[in-house]
């Protein structure tokens, strides 16, 4: 077996096909280092979802979740429930979703408005809902704190006070996340604003302004989908690709482009695996934001790497049809491996969009003066750890305490020879170094989660501001969810002084 070294993949030279994964693709050093819709677009009921599967073709855009508002407070309601899905293609697999048999719909949230979640639990175990990358109060961001029973409604609410971006929702539970989550439970949350940047770039949901959510799993010939060491080790595992719930393993769905100008918001959220989004033509992706909103002018790149939890937008104008690949690359003990054409965007259209404005002020902070800290991520055996605890229970894993206004500067240090996914709650970082080197490019802009390779750092800046909580904390851990549930996980308390 082999270390992942956190390297981009290699282009695909096979256009027009698929590649199968590798069965028992690996990464580690042995067991000691193991884990270490209806449009056609319309919004897709389940039956009809169920249908696009098995014809192959058609992106399923998720349904938009509709809030209802009273008194200037949006309510959305959400339900975790069980169903079954085809998560590896002619098989049926019980899964998990909101509102539905897999995955959720898609919320949206508007800048400065206050909204209230209320979300019942219909598992058979207890539950959280974590809004990924949301800056609201530690009381409300779903961390293991806030676990609710089956049969229970837990309700949060506060002021959305991110501008515009791409956000996801997903449990949080204590050794439960991984099992949660790949079953089904996550979705993607769109926070728009008033800003220039906003207004001129697409924005009507499924029509010009598409999410992809992306998903490497793990399943046996049953249909059994794995989530654990002992899972991902057992004999006969496939590790399918889905886009927005369909498996795109031999199929590349299609979407017609009515405007000339489409935006796609990317998302990984796969258990563990890195994917990496490129055009199959070798041409240039227009990135306009990464995981915490706008880039300061839209970037063209080869290629958009997301490590598991990661999310970027980008923005295409045809003329012609472009296919877009997912090279795929294992992140943890063993997953996917492998490139696929996913996504075929054919342009319907002649209209013609203004050149987009600058997108956004970043203001690189100078963290002469910012407190400084190393976070360790380690392992003992097949334990993970922060700083030498396995955070597995709160009264076990390390804590990091600051106070409100705080200005920080972290050396996260990856002690292992694993894959790690680094996330951080509450407040977007800058990155200030990358394994010793400057960022740049898109580095330059604005994220919560991100890639430390093995034996790797990288040096994160932030600052802490809007809340405080002498109760409630806030989470820091590997975003590589089998990592997380067996202990790279610490909290985040920050006081008033």
């Amino acid at each position: 077996m082999t270390h992942t070294t956190g390297k981009t993949p290699g282009k695909s030279t096979g256009k027009g096909m698929h590649r199968r994964k590798f069965l028992g693709g690996m990464a580690g050093a042995g067991i000691a280092a193991v884990t270490a819709g209806g449009t056609a677009i319309a919004l897709l009921t389940n039956a009809t979802q169920n249908k696009a599967h098995a014809a192959g073709t058609t992106l399923t855009i998720p349904d938009l979740l509709e809030g209802t508002t009273t008194d200037g407070t949006t309510t959305f309601t959400l339900e975790a429930k069980a169903g079954t899905s085809e998560v590896l293609s002619g098989v049926t697999s019980t899964t998990a979703g909101y509102n539905q048999s897999f995955l959720g719909p898609t919320m949206k949230w508007t800048s400065g408005d206050t909204v209230l979640l209320n979300i019942t639990n219909s598992l058979t175990e207890d539950t959280t809902v974590h809004f990924h990358g949301a800056h609201v109060p530690p009381s409300m961001d779903g961390g293991p704190q806030n676990s609710f029973a089956a049969g229970k409604t837990w309700s949060p609410t506060f002021t959305v006070k991110d501008e515009a971006k791409t956000l996801w929702y997903h449990p949080h539970a204590l050794g439960t996340t991984a099992e949660q989550a790949t079953h089904g439970l996550a979705g993607m949350i769109i926070v728009e604003d008033d800003s220039d940047a906003s207004a001129a770039l697409p924005s009507t949901y499924g029509t010009d302004d598409i999410p992809i959510i992306l998903q490497c799993l793990a399943t046996d010939s049953a249909g059994d989908i794995k989530y654990n060491l002992t899972g991902y080790l057992s004999n006969g595992l496939s590790f399918p690709l889905l886009c927005n719930g369909t498996n795109v393993d031999d199929t590349t769905l299609s979407f017609t482009a009515t405007k000339k100008r489409t935006r796609f918001r990317l998302l990984n959220a796969s258990p563990s695996d890195i994917i990496t989004i490129q055009r199959s033509d070798g041409a240039t992706l227009t990135q306009i934001a990464t995981d915490q909103g706008y880039l300061t002018e839209a970037t063209e790149v080869a290629s958009i790497r997301l490590v598991a939890g990661a999310r970027a937008e980008f923005v295409m104008e045809l003329s012609d049809a472009v296919t877009l690949e997912a090279v795929v690359t294992t992140g943890w003990v063993r997953g996917g491996s492998g490139t696929y054409e996913f996504l075929t965007v054919t342009p319907d259209t002649s209209d013609t969009p203004e050149t987009l404005p600058t997108l956004n002020t970043i203001t690189r902070y100078d963290t002469s003066d910012f407190t400084a800290r190393t976070i360790t991520l380690g392992q003992s055996g097949t334990t993970m750890t922060i700083n030498g605890s396995a955070g597995t229970s709160m009264s076990s894993m390390a804590m990091i305490s600051t106070t409100l206004g705080a200005e920080e500067v972290w050396t996260v240090k990856n002690s292992t020879q694993l894959e790690h996914s680094f996330h951080l709650h509450d407040v977007p970082f800058q990155l200030i170094s990358i394994n010793g080197e400057d960022p740049t490019g898109v580095q330059l802009g604005w994220y919560d989660t991100f890639e430390v390779v093995g034996g790797g750092s990288i040096e994160i800046a932030m600052k802490f501001t809007d809340f405080s909580d002498d109760t409630y904390m806030y989470m820091l851990h590997c975003h590589l969810l089998q990592h997380e549930d067996e202990g790279m996980m610490a909290s985040l308390m920050v006081t008033d002084s």
